[in-house]
């Protein structure tokens, strides 16, 4: 007879796999609330899942944990001393409690500890409207102040960089800008100084604040200590609008927040997507902002002189017919990886399915190999060029280059030009080819050194301006939100495009950009799975809480 013993033992290869593999979630009480977390996410954070607000400083999502401003003291069963909810990680069964007197008085004094020698300038502070010790104060304290004597001052307007100034008297010492150089930047170039109440932000030994992330330092800051030269002193932050959007600096995509008044951007602001830029955004993105008023066309123009736009319609239109009607592989068009898939769609359309052209180029800056990391910043500065790719592709053409380009335009292959974009670096010679062509229409948002040579300019919408989608480095298609109305005459690129083809006799039939992305869905693979999204209607900050 066989031995069965054996049979009674445990299988140690499912057991000991049962007992390893970490449990999915973790549930603990909250003030007498059950909640249910994923592992490895701390007692704040499992708070803020069902609503419940821990006041803090030092904690940032984005950001290593440092438990320096003691500010999210919580009382736990079994624990003998309040925990930082902000390091504790929760476990299955804990109990905590954030109502609990004691907390809540503990919280309130590591409060007025924190206001003890805060400077209360906050009529003059750039940080108003959106600071988190203003808010915490008004939610949690509201207390008068009990000192009654001198505050320790500290250095003001103190130069730490080409980008931030420094009030160290509203510093807080929470560290989390110079976790921020540290971790996102990687450069060690912020550091505390001194000890006790004299203790003060400063630059590193031998290091000054200049690193290609340091406004970041801004946006993390909870009060008004660090301020970007950029925006210091010229809006209040409650009177702005925020629209959310696409940096377009460079392929990288990066979500922001457009923070605009009186149809003007006045700074971009990083928006969360774990899956694109975190937190964050680089410098030379948020200045992006800037070419959205510089050197704009208003209004149509032929041959330099200000025209209607039915004159100017009518104008490019007979140019267009007449080089049409005669060998039309010298009419050439240039898409642009400065523009969205929508207005590239509608042009490519136009081009290849209705008039049957072969010389198709792509636009654009050129590449700034200098400028790329391992983080957000990208070689290339066009955040579309994915998506004018793959637009082509889905057409059936290979787009030219820019040497094809300035070849077929000095070899005289070309002898009209529709362009879409301001952004073509071409050599001189080229830019003196431009000016023997028969016809050059340009659809552009500013004047340059083409758009002087045209001879028909039709003013279109920036970025900022109009509805449409970009797509990224990663393949991610993305939806940008008008912010405000182009000025003066000028309109989006697709409806240019779409009433230049009227004018040419030929039916488009598009009136919202939805539905060209509907059929853009529909053409590209790219696209399949690319959603339009809801309207978004403008946040008025004062609204928006704050963005500490």
């Amino acid at each position: 007879m066989s031995d069965h013993k054996t049979d009674n033992k445990p299988d140690k290869t499912a057991a000991g796999k049962a007992e390893t593999t970490p449990p999915n979630t973790v549930t603990l009480t909250i003030d007498g609330r059950e909640v249910t977390v994923p592992p490895n996410t701390n007692v704040l954070e499992a708070a803020q899942s069902i609503g419940i607000e821990i006041s803090h400083f030092c904690y940032h999502p984005g950001l290593s944990i440092a438990a320096c401003c003691r500010q999210c003291l919580v009382k736990v069963d079994k624990m003998p001393k309040l925990q930082p909810s902000c390091q504790l990680i929760a476990s299955d069964g804990m109990v905590v409690h954030i109502a609990d007197p004691d907390a809540t008085l503990a919280r309130q004094q590591m409060l007025e500890f924190t206001l003890l020698n805060h400077p209360v300038d906050c009529p003059i502070c750039d940080k108003a409207g959106e600071c988190t010790l203003q808010r915490f104060y008004f939610d949690h304290d509201n207390a008068p102040s009990r000192l009654d004597v001198a505050k320790v001052r500290k250095p003001k307007v103190v130069d730490l960089g080409p980008h931030i100034v420094l009030d160290a008297e509203r510093c807080i010492l929470c560290t989390r800008c110079i976790r921020v150089c540290d971790e996102v930047a990687g450069e060690h170039q912020l550091e505390m100084r001194y000890r006790s109440d004299r203790e003060e932000l400063g630059t590193a030994p031998g290091a000054v604040l200049d690193n290609p992330y340091s406004i970041n330092t801004v946006d993390v800051c909870p009060v008004g200590a660090l301020t970007a030269k950029d925006f210091r002193f010229t809006m209040r932050a409650w009177e702005l609008m925020a629209t959310p959007s696409v940096c377009n600096g460079c392929a990288t995509g990066c979500n922001i927040e457009i923070h605009h008044k009186n149809e003007r951007a006045w700074r971009l602001i990083p928006r969360h997507n774990p899956d694109v830029n975190q937190y964050w955004m680089c410098d030379e993105g948020r200045f992006t902002y800037r070419a959205l008023r510089d050197n704009r066309l208003a209004g149509p123009v032929i041959d330099g002189l200000p025209a209607s736009w039915d004159r100017a319609l009518g104008v490019a239109a007979d140019k267009l017919k007449a080089a049409l009607d005669g060998d039309k592989s010298k009419l050439g068009v240039i898409l642009s990886a400065q523009h969205s898939n929508e207005d590239n769609f509608v042009l490519s359309k136009l081009a290849r399915d209705i008039w049957q052209l072969g010389k198709i180029y792509l636009g654009g800056k050129a590449p700034v190999p200098e400028r790329a990391d391992d983080k957000l910043r990208d070689a290339d500065v066009n955040p579309n060029t994915a998506g004018v790719k793959a637009v082509a592709r889905a057409a059936g053409y290979t787009l030219g280059d820019k040497s094809a380009l300035e070849r077929d335009l000095t070899g005289g292959t070309l002898s009209a030009l529709l362009v879409l974009g301001n952004d073509i670096e071409l050599s001189d010679e080229a830019l003196t080819a431009l000016a023997g062509l028969d016809a050059l229409i340009v659809i552009a948002s500013s004047e340059d050194r083409i758009a002087r040579r045209t001879d028909v300019t039709l003013p279109c919408a920036m970025w900022a301006e109009s509805h449409g989608t970009i797509t990224n480095r990663q393949g991610r298609v993305q939806r940008m939100h008008a912010a405000f109305p182009p000025p003066g005459q000028a309109m989006p690129a697709w409806e240019i495009i779409n009433r230049l083809g009227q004018a040419c006799d030929v039916a488009l039939g598009y009136t919202h950009p939805r539905t060209i992305f509907k059929e853009l869905c529909g053409a590209v693979d790219a696209f399949k799975d690319a959603e339009w999204g809801k309207p978004v209607r403008p946040l008025q900050l004062r609204f928006a809480g704050s963005r500490g």
